[in-house]
Formats: C-alpha cells, sequence, structure tokens
C-alpha cells in the first residue's frame, strides 16, 4: 500500500509540475513574464480591432506593460475591457488617457497618455480608454468624397484618350517610328566612326599647337630683337636722307644751278650728243683702219 501510495503521488506530483510548465510556457510564449512584479490596470473601449493579449503598452514609444487579459462586458452592452499589466515602479497619473492606436498592418497597441496631475491612480483603477479616428475613418470621410468628384473626370480623361489612340494619324505617326529608329542607329554609328577618327584629328591637332607654340616663340624673339633696334636712330637717318633728296630735287629743278643747267641747258645737251657721236665715228673708224691710228712698232 505505501508503494502504490508513493506512485500515485509520484505521478499527480509530475501531472501538477508539468501543468505548471504548460501554463508558465503559454504565459511566456504570449510574452507575460508570470515571475515579473506588475501592477494591473483596466481601460474600457468600444471597439477593440486588432488588440491582442501581449500587445504592448508604451509611453512615449518606450513598452511600460502588456494586455493581460481582455474580455466582453456583459453587462455593459458595447463595451470591451482591456486588462493592461504595467510595470511595478511606473506610478501613473490620474486623467491619464490609455489610448488605442493602430499601424499600417492593422496591429493594435495601447499608448499611455500621461495628465500633468499630481496625483496617481491606485493599483486597479480605471483609465480612460480612447480610441481615436482611424486611417479608415479619414479615408471615408476625406478621401472618398475627393475620389467622387474625381471620377467623372476620369471619365472624361479616357474617352479622349480612346479617341486619341482611334487616331490613323496617330497610328500612322507609331509606324514611321521604324524608320526613325533606324536612321537613328545609322547616325549613332556615323558619330561612333567620328569618335574613332578622333585621335589622328587630335594628334594634328597637337602637332599644329607645337607649331603655333614656336611662331609664337619666334614672335617674341622678333620683337625683342625689334625693341633693340636701334629705330630712333634709323629714322633719324631716314629723315636726313629725305631731306638731302629733297634739296637734290630742288637743285635739279632750278635752272640756275649747276645740276639745272646740265639738265636744262640744250646746247649743252645738244653738245653732248655731238661729242658721243663723234666718238662713236671715230670708234668705228678705229676698227676699220686700226693702223691708221697706230704705228707700226719697230724692232731694233
Amino acid at each position: 500500500m505505501k508503494k502504490l501510495f508513493r506512485k500515485e503521488v509520484i505521478i499527480g506530483s509530475c501531472v501538477l509540475l508539468a501543468l505548471a510548465f504548460l501554463f508558465v510556457g503559454i504565459d511566456y510564449l504570449k510574452g507575460i513574464n508570470v515571475f515579473k512584479a506588475a501592477n494591473y490596470y483596466y481601460a474600457t473601449y468600444t471597439n477593440v480591432q486588432g488588440l491582442a493579449v501581449s500587445a504592448p503598452v508604451t509611453v512615449n514609444g518606450f513598452k511600460v506593460g502588456l494586455v493581460r487579459d481582455i474580455h466582453y462586458e456583459y453587462n455593459n452592452p458595447g463595451h470591451v475591457k482591456v486588462e493592461l499589466s504595467l510595470d511595478k515602479q511606473l506610478k501613473v497619473p490620474r486623467d491619464t488617457k490609455a489610448v488605442l492606436v493602430s499601424d499600417l498592418l492593422g496591429t493594435a497597441s495601447i499608448e499611455l497618455k500621461f495628465s500633468s496631475n499630481p496625483n496617481y491612480h491606485n493599483v486597479g483603477d480605471e483609465l480612460i480608454g480612447e480610441v481615436p479616428s482611424g486611417m479608415m475613418d479619414a479615408v471615408s470621410t476625406d478621401l472618398l468624397p475627393a475620389v467622387a468628384s474625381i471620377l467623372p473626370k476620369v471619365d472624361s480623361l479616357m474617352t479622349s484618350i480612346n479617341a486619341l489612340a482611334g487616331d490613323p494619324a496617330l497610328l500612322e505617326a507609331v509606324r514611321r517610328l521604324g524608320p526613325i529608329t533606324n536612321n537613328l542607329e545609322l547616325t549613332t554609328q556615323a558619330l561612333n566612326r567620328s569618335v574613332q577618327a578622333l585621335p589622328p584629328v587630335m594628334s594634328s591637332l597637337q602637332t599644329v599647337g607645337v607649331n603655333a607654340e614656336h611662331l609664337t616663340a619666334n614672335l617674341d624673339s622678333l620683337t625683342y630683337t625689334l625693341n633693340q633696334a636701334p629705330i630712333e636712330e634709323t629714322l633719324q637717318n631716314l629723315a636726313a636722307t629725305t631731306q638731302s633728296l629733297k634739296e637734290l630735287t630742288a637743285q635739279l629743278n632750278n635752272p640756275n644751278s649747276s645740276l639745272g643747267l646740265l639738265m636744262n641747258d640744250r646746247k649743252l645737251y645738244d653738245g653732248i650728243n655731238q661729242v658721243i657721236d663723234d666718238l662713236d665715228s671715230i670708234m668705228v673708224d678705229l676698227k676699220r683702219r686700226p693702223k691708221h691710228y697706230i704705228p707700226p712698232i719697230k724692232i731694233f
């Protein structure tokens, strides 16, 4: 009997221990730490869509607790009571609001909006539950009327687009796109060939640049030589030569000067011509009768 009693006790203890582990494990999977001390508060809402057990409770974005339980208030139809498990050290001021917020995916959480009241709630008090207008409410009140007003314009726009798409001129323009694309491709190939021919041209330009540099250097040298040349003295000599030419011209034009007499005396001119004719006759006669003018040489 004692052995049987011992077996039953061991089996019962194992079952109880397994149930305890199961309970703790389920709470742990829910995000509830049964070994952590917490204070419990309550909030009532008319709509808790998206809110689930173990949903976070935050203050200014920091997690300070979680949703412990959610149950419907049968004695207060249309309301759902939510049990909040908050950190033991957190003090909740009176008039604090427990705002139910939802993200874009529809997952809800509770955000505590602390008031400036210096007094604090007691553990187990009910907080003010608040559900702000959601995104869908804003869509139904603001976006849908605007969309309804835009729909007639969209319909007329679609009609215009259909008329434009059925226009034969547009179809003809689309057919011409093929030849235009081919021409663009040929132009691109020509540009590629031109770009490939650029290196020789660039080399020629480089040579031209080097020649230009040499020419510039020569011009600099010429400029330096001109700067060093006695230009002023040369100009003075040129002016003196010009003056001498003027004086010579004046003497030639003056009939009373020697040069003027030589240039303007007709008798002198005729005499000189006569002398030249006589000399020419003597030279002719000398060629014809040289012995008449040159005596024979006697050899002793």
